[in-house]
């Protein structure tokens, strides 16, 4: 039975009525899940495998020194805007920008399309980890050895001091494992351990042969089943996950959040009681100031904040927005921010006390076996853990957090489009069944786009979406547009009197001259430097783009930018004159105070709303604040 609302004086029912009938949107059951749910998206595979790897790369603990700069004057301003945004809208990545301001609307859907390059490729990290993690049941682990099928006659490994001690013994006889006379034991210490690793060691091999299949074709090549099956059960876990929204997520999140921080202090545990593990954690924080005046080591602090922090994707306020109107957001955030920022430097701790074994194990330097990203995961941490006892338990550990960080990032952007879709037809897609209807179409079809990726060529295809479908140029450009749009556009002190009308007090007045000045300052200064040192390769493997390559990448970084300037052109044409008022559904606590003011000089005057929609908006705040 349906029931019916009477609001007395109000001079437009049938609007009213017709309002009353869009179901609700549904709120998260608690704080407690907001919170676990952000961090989910935030903690991320990059805490893992980027910044560790660029802290020793940019000189050590020098290069917290940007990181930290970058992080209060632009990570977390990006971060606040975006999550106050969603909750004070209570609408997604796009209409939250529509209701803000109609004629910069294309800013939230520049953001979803980035949004679906990541939900169409990032998951297939999670085919792979979920490959490997099959793997690793298996003794001994197929990358352990050169005796399997996909093995080239190049294949050499070496088994594991730490493991084995006695096979080290110099009187020891190796000829067991040759068919030949072996070499002594002197002879197996001095094999190059830059080509054990990365060249045609077991592990690169089993990750170049039997994962990727890599053939020497130029396009896409057969399509690797096995892992296609990983792809597909991947997907299945990510839809029952969130295909009931924030009620599903809500409950997922406690398990999917939290344990990936027991299995990553596990692993800290055992790699600092390792020999070795002081050497690499020296090199991972060993300060070296030198590096700070090198505008490299400031890029890629700035590039790590924005991609650890994931902004500029409408993530944050899509789950902002199902937070009740007077959450305290602004404490949420900051929590969030000290949790991700903490983890990446715990994060870095395990990975090179592990690494440092890894080269005192093999003889080797720091600089042979650090490495980041896909060869970390996929090749360096493998061949880490094989060398310890009882290997295959660290395996499994390993990359049972490898596939729960990836699959908390992963289906929060997937709710992230449910999300905006759903807020752009709310009268059709938020009846009984059709969301659930609407995540399996996102699925599948998603599902069929990410196909190429598994084919024998499907990496390189991965490596320019990665590249340039999530571009540092992307985000740069969109970060800008955001806090241009809510500092001058909508304005920064009406934004604040939202904030305080929502949260109960006003949050750092510094956040107001970073949406004004600094972050688009310092966001306008870095693209400058991206787009006049961007380069037609890949940094990690320096492979060089070809013609059509290049072509594809452009693709990539252009789809989602166009979106802003063919909105404003759309607002321009529709009604200018209403293209930069926001929607009177919006509360307005003070609308009699000027929207800007700089040193108390008034820049742009109030913009008072109609009697009868403050009344409204005083009203529906009341029916949201618990009683």
């Amino acid at each position: 039975m349906s029931e019916e609302t009477v609001t007395v004086g109000d001079s437009q029912p049938d609007k009213r009525h017709q309002q009353e009938e869009v179901p609700s949107r549904g709120r998260w059951a608690n704080n407690r899940e907001f919170i676990l749910t952000m961090a989910g998206e935030i903690v991320g595979l990059g805490n893992i495998w980027r910044f560790p790897y660029l802290c020793y790369k940019n000189g050590g603990g020098a290069f917290l020194i940007p990181y930290f700069f970058f992080l209060f004057f632009c990570g977390i301003p990006l971060f606040f805007l975006e999550t106050a945004l969603g909750q004070y809208t209570s609408e997604g990545g796009i209409t939250a920008w529509q209701k803000i301001c109609p004629m910069f609307e294309g800013v939230g859907i520049a953001s979803q399309v980035m949004v679906t390059y990541g939900n169409i490729y990032y998951i297939v990290i999670l085919a792979w980890g979920i490959l490997y993690l099959i793997s690793s049941f298996k003794s001994p682990v197929p990358w352990s050895t050169c005796e399997n099928a996909w093995n080239t006659f190049n294949c050499h490994t070496r088994p594991s001091m730490y493991a084995n001690p006695h096979l080290f013994n110099p009187n020891f006889n190796w000829s067991f494992l040759h068919n030949f006379t072996s070499y002594d034991y002197n002879d197996i210490g001095d094999i190059n351990t830059t080509e054990v690793l990365m060249g045609s060691s077991p592990e690169a091999e089993f990750w170049t042969h039997r994962v990727l299949q890599m053939s020497g074709d130029r396009f896409f090549g057969n399509l690797n089943w096995d892992l296609s099956l990983c792809l597909l059960l991947a997907w299945i876990i990510c839809y029952f996950c969130i295909w009931k929204g924030v009620k599903s997520i809500g409950k997922v999140v406690h398990f999917t959040a939290i344990f990936p921080y027991l299995l990553l202090f596990i692993l800290f545990v055992r790699g600092v009681t390792l020999p070795g593990a002081g050497e690499g954690i020296k090199y991972y924080f060993m300060p070296d100031i030198s590096r700070i005046g090198d505008p490299h080591v400031w890029c890629d602090a700035v590039r790590e904040v924005l991609f650890s922090y994931a902004v500029c994707h409408g993530v944050f306020t899509a789950m902002g927005s199902y937070n009740k109107y007077n959450n305290n957001c602004f404490r949420d955030c900051l929590a969030l921010c000290c949790l991700n920022s903490a983890t990446s430097i715990f994060a870095g701790f395990a990975v090179f006390s592990i690494l440092g074994f890894m080269a005192h194990d093999l003889g080797a330097r720091i600089e042979d076996v650090a490495v980041s990203g896909l060869g970390l995961a996929f090749i360096a941490f493998p061949k880490a853990l094989t060398l310890l006892p009882v290997s295959s338990f660290w395996l499994v550990l390993f990359f049972l957090m490898i596939l729960l960080l990836a699959l908390d990032t992963h289906f929060v952007c997937v709710e992230s489009l449910a999300t905006a879709i759903t807020d752009l037809f709310p009268h059709f897609l938020r009846r009984p069944g059709r969301r659930e209807i609407l995540v399996l179409v996102i699925a599948v079809v998603s599902f069929l786009l990410g196909l190429p990726f598994v084919t024998q060529n499907g990496i390189l295809f991965f490596y320019i979406i990665d590249s340039y479908g999530s571009s540092s140029i992307s985000l740069l450009f969109i970060a800008i547009f955001e806090t241009v749009v809510i500092g001058w556009v909508y304005g920064a002190d009406r934004f604040y009197d939202n904030i305080e009308d929502m949260i109960g007090y006003a949050p750092f007045r510094v956040l107001k001259y970073c949406w004004l000045f600094v972050t688009p300052l310092i966001c306008g200064i870095t693209l400058l430097y991206e787009l006049a040192t961007m380069q037609p390769y890949f940094p990690m493997t320096g492979y060089v783009l070809e013609p059509w390559g290049r072509g594809l990448a452009a693709l990539f970084v252009l789809t989602p930018l166009i979106c802003i300037p063919l909105f404003i052109f759309r607002s321009l044409c529709k009604n200018s004159k209403t293209m930069t008022t926001p929607s009177s559904d919006l509360r307005q606590a003070q609308p009699h105070k000027p929207v800007l003011t700089l040193c108390e000089y008034i820049v742009f005057k109030a913009q008072v709303q109609p009697k009868k929609n403050v009344e409204r908006n005083n009203e529906k705040m009341e029916m949201e604040e618990p009683v």
